[in-house]
């Protein structure tokens, strides 16, 4: 019996096989039993034309068995088998693939379809294996690159057996792992979980003796390993809340309770299965660098991916769940996608179907939606900043804030629809807590002429909305802003008045607080309050202070203007100390500039000069 040699193009394909192709050796048992699985499929569609064939599916299956003494490996079939001259071409030209050619000569029906398409997943057993062999009524056997050799062989019954003799233990890498059962189960359950045919173990256990108390007898018996029916290819009239539920919790895509699933079957344009799920409460690291987005992948009920990025946009990464298509145009390993027209349509698909999801639980479930929010609302927050804006559209009916008047969470729409007639822009004020807010002297003005103000809590409030810039046609206006855009009344003009008439004291103040303020200036907005900061330009307080604590700030400042309420009794005392004592004046100033610094939870330059000016006031 000669030995055969692999083409030469074959021969260095096979050595790129084993150390190039494959990132995880583990695959090596999803692509055999993917192999097996057509096999038996083969055999279905040769019964649809053969009145000698019956096939009925309950004969047919897959087997795994280790045998750790002799260090082998068997994956055994039930399918078709193969001659001579198949075992020749199809193991014997690296990248011909049986099953490709399989499914160009015959019309696939009845929901089956060959997996099988680049001829090269056989091989991905040399990465664990010294010897490899081929039992049908010919025995095909290699040893790698080397070459191979085919002799007849007697075999009891139909199908394929493969052994492959395990590699021995390295310094580096630890073959043994493939010789155990619970390993091997593990890797069926997460490839091959839901290929059609059983996938059969034989399982070694303990189990208590008949009429003996306290001891225990070991078994041995042969397990089906795979769940076989996906549940994402059931109807879904068969489905209950809870079988959802416990798919979420087998497939471990979190501990929480999903607050709503989707079960898409989509057959357009591109075809495919998918279950995904709106958790409730954020993963502990769903912030970090260190959480990976990305849905599970199948093709054909195998799991080519474990987490598919390309599937879901940032801003939706907190959806878990898988998506199933035949229609997929995968690489070489089956392990990358390549980025291609039938991905980016699913993609697409998927989210406008999780938009549509949320925007129903909003309008639905507001109390659902709101615990989702609490964990999630910043991620849409940060989908609206992110790319300049590209994707506001998409996001901005899902924004909640708080709310001013209602005293609750609400969506943007509800607050336009709210508007007056009079009101030209969206308010806002940005501050660390609600409490904090609401003690704002800016929000005076506003509150009295019955405008709502929405709260900003949240460091990307303030950045979102900058970049969302108007909501149905509405602008977004700080309680901070120099303009807040409200018509003059009787007492603007009284403002305007004493500005001019103060002119002078109102230079001499910026002068003592030199580049710390852009202006001094008689101020509209405040009622009760003494003083206050507003700000010119896009830059507010609130976006200074995030901006300062993040590394590389380059020291961004606000333009703020120190505000004056010329109706409260401490202008009274700024006005004669201008006329009588410039030290008293430059006290004054220095203490209300502080005051207003205070106010916005801005640090204070000098801490001590600011206690000892107290204390010059109290004596």
């Amino acid at each position: 019996m000669s030995k055969k040699q692999f083409k030469a193009e074959s021969k260095r394909l096979l050595e790129m096989m084993i150390n190039s192709i494959y990132t995880q050796r583990e695959i090596f048992l999803r692509e055999l039993i993917s192999n097996a699985s057509d096999a038996i499929d083969k055999l279905y569609y040769k019964a649809l034309t053969d009145d000698q064939l019956v096939f009925n599916k309950e004969d047919y299956y897959v087997k795994v068995s280790a045998d750790k003494e002799r260090r082998t490996l068997t994956i055994t079939d039930t399918g078709i088998g193969m001659s001579k001259e198949e075992l020749e071409n199809n193991l014997g030209v690296i990248a011909k693939s049986g099953s490709f050619a399989f499914k160009k000569e015959n019309e696939l029906k009845d929901g089956h379809n060959i997996i099988g398409q680049f001829g090269v997943g056989f091989y991905s057993a040399f990465m664990v294996a010294d010897v490899v062999t081929v039992t049908t009524a010919f025995k095909w056997e290699s040893t790698g690159a080397d070459g191979y050799t085919i002799e007849p062989a007697e075999k009891a019954t139909a199908g394929t057996e493969i052994v492959l003799n395990i590699k021995e233990n390295t310094e580096d890498d630890q073959y043994d792992e493939y010789l155990e059962e619970y390993r091997l189960k593990s890797i069926i359950k997460k490839y091959s979980d839901f290929i059609r045919y059983p996938i059969k173990m034989d399982v070694k256990g303990q189990r208590p003796k008949a009429d003996v108390e306290n001891e225990f007898e070991e078994y041995q018996e042969e397990q089906t390993v795979n769940s076989m029916v996906p549940i994402w290819r059931k109807n879904k009239n068969e489905l209950t809340q809870e079988d959802y539920d416990q798919f979420y919790f087998e497939k471990r895509y979190g501990f929480d309770k999903p607050i709503k699933h989707l079960h898409i079957s989509a057959d357009g344009a591109v075809v495919y299965n998918a279950i995904l799920y709106i958790p409730e409460n954020t993963p502990f690291d769903y912030y970090t660098k260190e959480y990976e987005k990305g849905l599970e992948l199948y093709s054909n009920g195998v799991l080519i991916m474990d987490k598919c990025s390309d599937l879901l946009p940032d801003y939706f990464s907190f959806v878990k769940g898988m998506v199933d298509s035949e229609d997929l145009s995968l690489n070489i390993s089956r392990e990358m996608l390549q980025h291609d027209r039938q991905l980016k349509l699913i993609a697409k698909n998927i989210n406008s179907k999780i938009k549509s999801a949320l925007l129903g639980i909003l309008k639905d479930e507001r109390e659902q939606y709101e615990t989702f929010y609490k964990g999630f609302g910043r991620q849409l927050k940060f989908g609206v900043y992110n790319d300049y804006g590209a994707n506001k559209d998409v996001l901005q009916d899902l924004l909640l804030f708080h709310s001013s008047k209602e005293k609750k969470l609400v969506t943007l729409d509800e607050y336009v629809s709210r508007m007056s007639e009079d009101q030209k822009y969206i308010y806002y004020a940005s501050g660390e807590s609600i409490e904090r807010i609401e003690r704002l002297p800016q929000t005076e003005m506003l509150s009295d002429k019955g405008y709502e103000i929405l709260y900003f809590t949240d460091d990307i409030d303030e950045f979102a909305i900058k970049v969302v810039a108007k909501y149905k046609d509405k602008e977004f206006k700080s309680v901070s802003s120099g303009d807040l855009g409200i018509e003059a009344d009787e007492k603007d003009k009284e403002t305007a008045e004493e500005q001019e008439q103060n002119k002078e004291l109102f230079e001499q103040m910026k002068e003592i607080l030199q580049d710390k303020v852009k202006a001094v200036k008689a101020s509209k907005r405040l009622k009760s309050h003494p003083v206050c900061l507003s700000t010119e330009g896009e830059v507010t307080i609130e976006m200074e202070k995030i901006l300062k604590a993040m590394p590389n700030s380059q020291d961004v400042k606000a333009d703020k203007v120190l505000e004056i309420n010329v109706n409260h009794e401490i202008f009274a005392a700024l006005k004669d100390a201008h006329g009588k004592d410039q030290a008293k004046l430059g006290l004054y100033t220095s203490l209300l500039y502080n005051q207003a610094l205070l106010i916005e939870g801005l640090p204070i330059q000098d801490p001590v000069s600011f206690t000892n000016d107290i204390c010059k006031v109290m004596v």
